[in-house]
């Protein structure tokens, strides 16, 4: 996104009353790295036990917020850890509806904005730097196990990753996955008009072998791709040996860049049979995982940003963006669930 619309993603947080079954906390912080300059933001969602007032978190003037309680306490014994990785453009707004109905549901959820490829930070230098965005992820992991008195117990052999778009292939990443800079070139030799394709070339990541090495985190116990990209440059023999379930969640709405027989279709045909599993959405868009928009989003949008305001848009005739929401937060759960652990 331009940055004249990257000024429209500013939180602003009310204080209305809510009726919460189950309380949860949220906290924001800066994780600094002062190796290779590259300080993150991380936001943390969790179970609580607080009985103060909620307030509306990543409600901006374009996106519907969700109510949390900012440095509420957490609750007692261990959570399972869910760590989300936006797409190219994005921030962790994008997915906050899945962050608080998964701490509602007794989750640790923890974010970040990857430097390069955040709405925030489009750094040509550090989007190039794409095996970055798995490292991001760890250090998120390290911080949230590190300090349980802030952000709740983390159950550490159920700690996953939620990933969409590029945070889709992030997170496969960092199951085991391998990507092949060459393979992938000569793929998009054949399918120029994918977007992963395009973004690839503008990211220029330097140097491949970078790219091309073990990014795999072992304490990851599962992991969830949202209609990701980049998934063809994945070599077939690791991904038939990923040593940890996965869910991929296809958008089935028509698209010619992002069309998901090419993406998470292929993706899931590749993956062990017994611990993978494939659902497409036929109602879903490439846009129905980020945020609901408010009314009149789209003419802001596209009054600073011309095309952007596609973000706002599910297929026509179809769910709202809410209940198609709630289906995907029900599949993430179910699955999490019954996930081996760790």
């Amino acid at each position: 996104m331009k940055k004249a619309f990257a000024s429209l993603l500013l939180i602003c947080l009310t204080t209305p009353a809510f009726a919460v079954d189950s309380p949860i906390g949220f906290q924001t912080t800066t994780l600094p790295d002062a190796q290779n300059n590259r300080p993150l933001e991380m936001v943390v969602w969790y179970p609580s036990t607080t009985t103060a007032t909620p307030e509306l978190i990543a409600d901006t003037i374009v996106f519907v917020g969700n109510p949390a309680v900012p440095d509420a306490p957490p609750t007692a014994g261990e959570h399972p850890l869910v760590v989300i990785s936006h797409g190219n453009g994005g921030n962790w707004i994008n997915q906050a509806w899945l962050a608080s109905a998964l701490a509602h549901k007794g989750y640790i959820v923890a974010a970040v904005n990857h430097p390069g490829t955040t709405s925030k930070d489009r750094s040509p230098q550090a989007a190039a730097q794409l095996w970055q965005r798995p490292n991001d992820i760890r250090r998120a992991i390290d911080a949230v196990t590190a300090q349980p008195e802030k952000f709740g117990a983390v159950a550490k052999q159920r700690i996953a990753v939620v990933g969409h778009s590029l945070g889709g292939w992030t997170a496969l990443e960092l199951a085991g996955s391998r990507f092949d800079p060459d393979l992938f070139a000569k793929d998009c030799k054949v399918h120029t008009q994918l977007s992963s394709c395009i973004n690839y070339q503008k990211f220029n990541p330097t140097p491949e072998a970078r790219l091309a090495a073990d990014l795999s985190d072992k304490r990851i116990s599962a992991v969830v791709s949202l209609d990701l990209g980049l998934s063809r440059g994945f070599t077939d023999a690791s991904l038939a040996a990923l040593p940890v379930p996965v869910l991929v969640i296809g958008a089935g709405v028509p698209s010619v860049d992002l069309p998901v027989q090419l993406e998470s279709a292929d993706l899931a045909k590749r993956l062990p049979a017994a611990s993978s599993r494939y659902v497409e959405i036929a109602d879903a868009s490439h846009f129905t995982f980020m945020a609901r928009c408010k009314p009149g989003a789209v003419e802001l949008i596209e009054e600073s940003s011309p095309g952007d305001g596609i973000i706002c848009g599910d297929a026509e005739g179809g769910r709202a963006r809410e209940v198609l929401q709630q289906q995907v937060t029900s599949l993430i759960t179910e699955f999490l669930a019954h996930a081996p652990r760790g």
